[in-house]
Order: structure tokens, then C-alpha cells, then sequence
């Protein structure tokens, strides 16, 4: 019986290969040579899993909105102040970022962002991962320089001041402009980026702009279906302390004499814990502090002097502390347990960091016991590593090979083509997809639950579910 079928297996698999040779020209037309390894991709030994971004071997083209001056230089320098405010910024009148504006510097990548696309020089520069254009049709993505973190710190960083009108006033104004484009009603503002990066940035109206490609610090106040690493992207702070630029001592381990370093604010449970846990160790420096011009330098010497630096999280995920630490060759000690970092499909932090989850750092001596663990050879890995990737976290005009601003870019350009796809299967469904249809609904559901639940606990009885829209097809783009 096996041996009637391997007969009938060989004479089928001849008159295939026959009929095969008969359709490409080997027989009865002279004699052909087939390399079966083309032919059959089982066949061949090599094989390409390489993911093409978008434009491969070309910068992004972005197309950038020139909007009037106060909503990005006005804030900047008061010369532009109430005067010729829509003639567009250039960079022959693009100002210099001041160099005394303290702790504002350190979400001022929506500047940087801006000024690499008014480069002049880099536009044919090979290092260069974005190229401005003139024509939107041309555009990749379009970026909206609203300096949105700078609004914040600028018009009342109480959340109570008054002064906060004039930021959600910007805040309506540019939404305005936006929907008044027919390129941000093609793609319900999905093929935009906008730089978000303080926690505070956009505050009023964010949830109007979700649908957008967002430069963020973290997520830790953004809700899951606002802002994820799916569709935006995590960019470093800019470092408020100087670079290290002459760490060439012949044995840095031993000449770092402080252990562990951390000051600070220390507001928050965790903070607050810690300061406890790491009192009474001789080579553990933890204070409490606020950011004035001489705590930061005397925190730049203390992150220069020592092997590990303290980064817990605070009323945020992240904070700017940890690229201040990178900069000086410390090797961050990290405890968040929500932290996103930039740069993660191409930098392994592992390589050069330390990570301890909260319950962890909490437990008395548990950390410090640790950190000695490590031996001298693996920490001189680790900062050799930190002086070869410091430069990915540089905010530099005109911006450098793989400099942070050009890292960025780096990382729209791969958030491109899943957002092309959503924009291009929008354009052709009629019914949104059944899956996401019943993800809604679970989700308006669990919200009237709790809302049941809260007027059951309060006695209020004017929260009705009519409070909480049905899905529409607006919701289901936010969620494909």
C-alpha cells in the first residue's frame, strides 16, 4: 500500500515539473537553465525580513503649518509681541532658545522640532531624517509648531491663575485653524504631529486632537485611548545640565566616590519613602531640593562624582532628571513602574541602566545591597555605553547624525504607514468593524456600571447614561 503511493507521489511530481519546464521554455525550445531557488521560495537560502519604513533611503517630508507667531517665537522673545505677527518665521529671524530660561528648556522640543525644518543647510544634508516641503500633497506628515509645553509655563503655571485663559485661548484658536484645513478634515488630524511634551501641554483641549501623531514626555495623564505607543512617540527632555564633556580619568569607578545620588523634590509617597530607606549610608547622598541655578550646578557635580544616580518616579512617570544623569555619565538607577523610554527599538537601556520596580526600591537596604553587587568591570560597561549614546539625547541647531532631534524624526517616520492604513481604510468603510463596535459598547457600558454605582453610593440621581454618548464612527478611528 506505502509502496502504490510513493509510485503515484513520483510520477505526479514529474508531470509537474515537466509541465513546468514545457510553460517557462526548457524543452522544445531549446534547452533552459532554471535556478529552482528563484523559482520556489522554500528553495532559497536567503531570505529578507527587513520591515521597509516608509520612504526608505529618503528623509520624511513633512509639510509644516505657518501659523501667526503667537502661537510659537511670540513666546519666545517680545520683539515679535503684537507686531507683523503672520509674517512667517524663518531661519534668518527664527531666535536663539534663551539660554536663562531655567526648567522651561526642558520640554522645549516643539522648538527644536520647528527649527530643524527651517534649516536652510540640512535640507540636503545625508543626516538629516526630515526634509520640509512646499507642497502638502508631497507631505509625509504635517507638523503644527504650536509650542504648546512653552504656553503653559508661560501663561500661568497655576492651574488656577487667570493667566491660564490666554493658553486655553491659543489652545481653541489653533483647533480652529486645524479643522479649517482640508488636510487635517482628510485625515481627522491623524497624519499630524504635535508636540505635547509637558505633562500640562494642551490641557483644555487635547482630547480634540487624539487622533494626531503626539510627541510626549510619557503617558502618565493620558488615558490609553488618547495617547500610546502605537501612534506617538516618546522624546527625551532637554537636559538642563551640561554635558560631560571631559570624563577622561584614568580610573572613573574609583574616582566617583558617592554611591548613590539623588536632589530633588521629594513630593510623593514613593520620594518621601525612599528619603526614609537611604538615610544613615555614608556614600548615599539623598536630599531634598528645589531647582535654582545653584542647586542645578551643585547637582551636576554631584551626578559627576558619583557611580549610580537616584531617578524615582514622581508625580509623573518620568522625569527630566534621567537625561540630566545620562549626560553626566552616571548610570541611572530607575524606579517607575510605568516609565516609557525614547528611543526603545533602538536602544537596549538595559545596557547602560539600572531598574528597580517601586515594591522593590521600598524594602529597606534591598536597593543599595544591590547596587554593590555590581561588579567594577560591568559598571565600566555600563558608562562606556553612556558615552557612546549621549549624543542621541542632544538638542542642537542646526541638529546632527542621530542627534535627538533627528532621532525623533526618526521615530514619526515609523509611526507613518499604520497611520496612512487607518487614513486609507477609513476612506472606503461604510460599517466601522464589528470588534471595535463591541469594544465601545463594553466600554460605555463600564462606565454607566460605575456611574450606577456612584449614584447608589451618593444619592445623586441626576447622572443619567445619557451623559454617555453612543459610539460614532469619530470614536472608532480614535480606537483602530
Amino acid at each position: 500500500m506505502i509502496g502504490k503511493s510513493v509510485i503515484l507521489l513520483v510520477i505526479f511530481l514529474t508531470v509537474i515539473f515537466t509541465t513546468y519546464l514545457v510553460t517557462i521554455g526548457g524543452l522544445g525550445g531549446g534547452v533552459g537553465k532554471v535556478d529552482l531557488r528563484s523559482q520556489f521560495s522554500f528553495l532559497s537560502s536567503t531570505r529578507n525580513d527587513t520591515v521597509i519604513p516608509c520612504h526608505t533611503g529618503s528623509p520624511l517630508r513633512v509639510f509644516m503649518y505657518d501659523l501667526p507667531k503667537r502661537f510659537n517665537v511670540a513666546m519666545l522673545s517680545k520683539k515679535f509681541t503684537g507686531r507683523d505677527d503672520n509674517s512667517p518665521v524663518t531661519a534668518k529671524n527664527l531666535p536663539a532658545w534663551p539660554r536663562n530660561s531655567g526648567l522651561k528648556q526642558q520640554h522645549s522640543v516643539e522648538y527644536w522640532l520647528m527649527a530643524s525644518l527651517l534649516c536652510e543647510n540640512c535640507r540636503n544634508a545625508d543626516s538629516s531624517e526630515a526634509v520640509r516641503v512646499s507642497d502638502p500633497e508631497a507631505a509625509d506628515v504635517f507638523f503644527v509648531p504650536f509650542f504648546s509645553s512653552l504656553s503653559f509655563n508661560t501663561h500661568g503655571r497655576n492651574m488656577t491663575d487667570p493667566d491660564t485663559e490666554a493658553d486655553r485661548q491659543l489652545q481653541v484658536d489653533i483647533l480652529k485653524l486645524l479643522r479649517q484645513s482640508i488636510y487635517w478634515q482628510r485625515s481627522s488630524g491623524r497624519d499630524h504631529v504635535i508636540p505635547m511634551h509637558h505633562p500640562n501641554a494642551f490641557r483644555f483641549l487635547r482630547e480634540e486632537v487624539n487622533a494626531s501623531i503626539l510627541i510626549v514626555a510619557d503617558f502618565g495623564r493620558y488615558s490609553k485611548v488618547m495617547s500610546n505607543l502605537r501612534k506617538d512617540v516618546v522624546a527625551p527632555y532637554m537636559h538642563v545640565m551640561e554635558s560631560f564633556l571631559g570624563d577622561d580619568v584614568p580610573d572613573p569607578y574609583n574616582s566617583r566616590t558617592t554611591l548613590l545620588f539623588f536632589r530633588g523634590r521629594t513630593e510623593g509617597v514613593v520620594r518621601a519613602k525612599l528619603e526614609k530607606i537611604l538615610k544613615g549610608y555614608k556614600d548615599v547622598h539623598y536630599e531634598a531640593s528645589y531647582a535654582t541655578g545653584e542647586t542645578i550646578k551643585a547637582s551636576s557635580e554631584g551626578m559627576r562624582g558619583s557611580k549610580f544616580c537616584l531617578n524615582p518616579a514622581g508625580d509623573t512617570p518620568s522625569s527630566n532628571r534621567l537625561f540630566d544623569a545620562i549626560v553626566s555619565h552616571c548610570v541611572p538607577v530607575i524606579v517607575s513602574d510605568q516609565i516609557e523610554l525614547p528611543f526603545e527599538d533602538e536602544l537596549d537601556y538595559t545596557q547602560f541602566s539600572v531598574f528597580f520596580s517601586v515594591e522593590e526600591s521600598l524594602v529597606p537596604g534591598y536597593m543599595v545591597q544591590q547596587l554593590r553587587k555590581i561588579p567594577k568591570e560591568r559598571w565600566l560597561e555600563m558608562w562606556k555605553k553612556l558615552k557612546q549614546i549621549t549624543h542621541h539625547f542632544e538638542y542642537q541647531y542646526p541638529p546632527k547624525k542621530d542627534d535627538a532631534v533627528n532621532m525623533i524624526w526618526r521615530q514619526v517616520k515609523h509611526k507613518v504607514p499604520p497611520e496612512r492604513l487607518a487614513v486609507h481604510r477609513s476612506h472606503r468603510l461604510k460599517v466601522p468593524d464589528w470588534w471595535r463596535t463591541k469594544r465601545l459598547l463594553r466600554i460605555r457600558e463600564s462606565i454607566i456600571d460605575h456611574q450606577i454605582d456612584f449614584m447608589n453610593d451618593t444619592g445623586n440621581e441626576e447622572l443619567t447614561t445619557h451623559h454617555i454618548p453612543a459610539p460614532s464612527n469619530f470614536d472608532f478611528q480614535l480606537l483602530s
